[in-house]
This record gives C-alpha cells, structure tokens and sequence, in this order.
C-alpha cells in the first residue's frame, strides 16, 4: 500500500515530467516570433536570428528616419549601414544555416515601430534545461517512492 506522501510525490513528479516532455518537444526545430517593439528616439538595437537554410524572414520598421545595417550568412542579403526615411520592409530567405545580424539606429525625433514575423532555431541551451526538468521529476518520484518502504525492526 503506498501511503500519502508517496502518491502526492507520483503525482507531483508525473507532472513535472510532463510539463519538461511537452517544453522538449515545443523546442524541436524552428521557433516563430512575432515581433513588435519600440525602438526610442537616438536609441538602438541590434538583432541576431541564427536560423536554417530556407527559412523566410520578414521584418517592418516605420518611423521619421533611422540607419540599418544588415549581414545574412553566406550570399544572402546585404544591406551596409544605409538611411532610411518613414518606412522600410525587408522581406528575405535564410540561404545559407546561421545567424542574420541587424543593426538598427534611430536618427529621427519619434519612436521606431518593429513589427515582423522572425523564424529561428531554437536554441541548444533548452535542451538541456527540459532535460534537467524531465531528470528532476524523476528525482521527486524517486524520493517519493522511499516513503513507501518498512524500515525493519530495530530501527
């Protein structure tokens, strides 16, 4: 018969394992971003999206005026430190596996609006962190199961 801690620790690691199984399996291939961010008056920033060969990539940013530098892997598109005024929309396909680096400076006297739909690899590093979700369930159930156990007599 197992007694009450022992089934609350079943319970409770089963879920945490299947909590870490689900966010595993989430992390396998690429990951979709929709992105929507404000950049602020002489403010700037600077995007790497390490993604697969022939992924699309797609990316709008509005405002007064701002500078875009922008390197894709291998003969993919490039774009030197260019300025741009009201509104720009890049739209490019990953032809090569690796990161895409923009850099976007705004030089205007209002915000950057970036809005895009980015699709990358998923980072190695979750991997790892699912894994030690997955193993620390197993732990709990593994403690759990202790307190099923009669200590003999004597003890």
């Amino acid at each position: 018969m197992l007694s009450k801690r022992t089934i609350i620790g079943l319970v409770v690691g089963s879920i945490i394992i299947g909590i870490g199984g689900y966010s595993l399996i989430t992390h396998i291939g690429t990951i979709t971003i929709n992105e929507d961010y404000i950049v602020g008056t002489g403010d700037s920033t600077v995007y790497t999206i390490p993604a697969p060969d022939g992924t699309p990539q797609y990316m709008k940013i509005v405002g007064d005026s701002f500078d875009l530098e922008m390197s894709s892997p291998g003969t993919g598109l490039q774009i030197d430190r260019t300025s741009y005024k009201e509104e720009l929309a890049l739209d490019w396909i990953h032809l090569e596996d690796g990161a895409t680096v923009i850099q976007i400076q705004n030089t205007g006297n209002t915000e950057l609006e970036i809005t895009g739909t980015l699709i990358r690899s998923s980072d190695p590093i979750w991997f790892t962190f699912d894994l030690m979700v997955i193993i620390s369930g197993m732990v709990i159930i593994g403690f759990s199961m202790g307190f099923t156990l009669r200590k003999p007599k004597g003890f």
